[in-house]
């Protein structure tokens, strides 16, 4: 008897497993089709050039129309007038990867590329360099900044520095980010770069080791150079902390940040301090009960990412697949409380699509999309680059916003969404 309703509880188990394995497969199986760009994005598609972008940034370094430092204050970040500055940000990464030069240098002109990314309306850039770049600080090879001839021979920390200055002789703000430990693409399963130290894993695991403090003098060392750079405005202290399978306690992480985050306001007491969540930048919930606390008051700023893969693991799955409620509702959870709530600046600094997006990425940009401009959020496209910044040949990148060229803008509906964002920046 017993036997047979073992057998009986297994059938019933396979049963129902079946039955979620199939619907989990159907939805999937409507959200992989292509998606049909509506009217608007194909109108927007064929416009011969952006609209006029909003130069609501700095004309240039030495006339901004803000008064610096920035501040914060409640949700907002400020100038010392109190006028808000929202950050309309976008990623030029390259300089965390394996060849320590961030991407287009070989060819744009460094001032060309900032040129292109004023012109498309953009006001900051998140700029990312590994630890290994410092550590190492190898001379760059030619080919990586060869329309870039005053760099060729230079250092990888030099040809950095270089970056940050053309963006800001150009007005636009930056943003320094420690990406990673490793140089090379990020986040992927290397339990060495999960966090911002390691030293607590074998020497045989991890080929870039380091401790919280030099982790630290790291920091140092790069903002050590762009501290008379006014509109190096911030530092964004680490990518997407996650700890051990996801397994990284905020409370650990809030007090790392603490202390790198005072550390360099003794640099320089002006700069914001900018503090992912954990899991990925996805969970900041425990600021609620433990928030960030610098020695220097209205410093700190909070982020997030959100990507259409994130909120995997839980009963209402990926955000590819959810409704605008699920979606919503998620989000105040994990990050917009805080606005909402007039506790704190948050930067949803790391978000993007493909230009040739499914069912799945259109519903989940158009969610983001819809939600960033209910609640007002500042905001970091991922990514500027036409392609990925590694030795493999032709790699695209599907998120860019640029043509190889790295001066045409792609003109579809990202751009089009992004262009009416940027338009609100009371």
């Amino acid at each position: 008897m017993r036997n047979r309703v073992k057998r009986w509880l297994l059938l019933a188990l396979l049963a129902v497993a079946s039955v979620l394995f199939l619907h989990i497969y159907r939805v999937e199986a409507v959200l992989s089709v292509r998606w049909v760009p509506d009217r608007a994005a194909l109108l927007f598609s064929q416009r011969k050039s952006l609209p006029q972008p909003i130069t609501e940034s700095f004309p240039d370094s030495t006339s901004p129309p803000y008064q610096l430092p920035l501040r914060t204050k409640g949700r907002y970040i400020v100038d010392q007038t109190g006028r808000r500055f929202k950050l309309a940000s976008i990623n030029w990464y390259g300089g965390s990867d394996e060849l320590f030069v961030p991407g287009g240098l070989d060819t744009r002109h460094r001032d060309e590329i900032a040129l292109a990314i004023r012109r498309m309306g953009f006001n900051s850039v998140r700029l990312p360099y590994s630890d290994e770049m410092v550590i190492e600080n190898p001379v760059v090879e030619n080919k990586t900044v060869a329309a870039n001839p005053d760099l060729l021979g230079a250092r990888a920390l030099d040809v950095f520095i270089a970056v940050a200055e053309a963006l800001t002789v150009q007005g636009i703000a930056v943003i320094v980010n420690n990406h990673i430990t490793r140089a090379t693409w990020c986040c992927g399963l290397d339990l060495c770069d999960t966090g911002w130290a390691n030293d607590y894993l074998p020497k045989s695991i991890c080929r870039v080791r380091q401790t919280e403090e030099e982790w630290i003098q790291h920091w140092k060392t790069v903002m050590s150079r762009v501290v008379n750079n006014s509109l190096v405005i911030g530092a964004d202290l680490r990518n997407e902390v996650r700890g051990l399978w996801g397994t990284m306690p905020w409370k650990k992480w809030a007090a790392a940040a603490e202390k790198a985050g005072n550390a360099l306001l003794k640099l320089n007491p002006n700069w914001l301090i900018i503090v992912g969540g954990t899991e990925s930048n996805n969970d900041l919930s425990g600021v609620a009960k433990r928030p960030i606390m610098l020695a220097v008051p209205n410093r700190v700023v909070y982020e997030a990412h959100v990507y259409s893969w994130s909120g995997w693991g839980s009963i209402e799955g990926s955000y590819s697949r959810r409704s605008y409620e699920s979606f919503a509702r998620s989000m105040r959870k994990n990050w917009a409380y805080l606005l909402e709530g007039d506790v704190a600046p948050v930067w949803v600094g790391e978000f993007g699509a493909p230009d040739h997006p499914n069912k799945g990425d259109a519903n989940y940009w158009a969610n983001l999309v819809r939600f960033l401009k209910e609640v007002d959020a500042d905001f970091g496209y991922w990514a500027l680059n036409p392609r990925k910044v590694n030795r493999k040949k032709d790699e695209r990148e599907m998120y860019s916003l640029v043509e190889d060229d790295w001066m045409t803008p792609v003109l579809d509906y990202r751009l089009k969404d992004l262009t009416e964002i940027m338009g609100d920046r009371s």
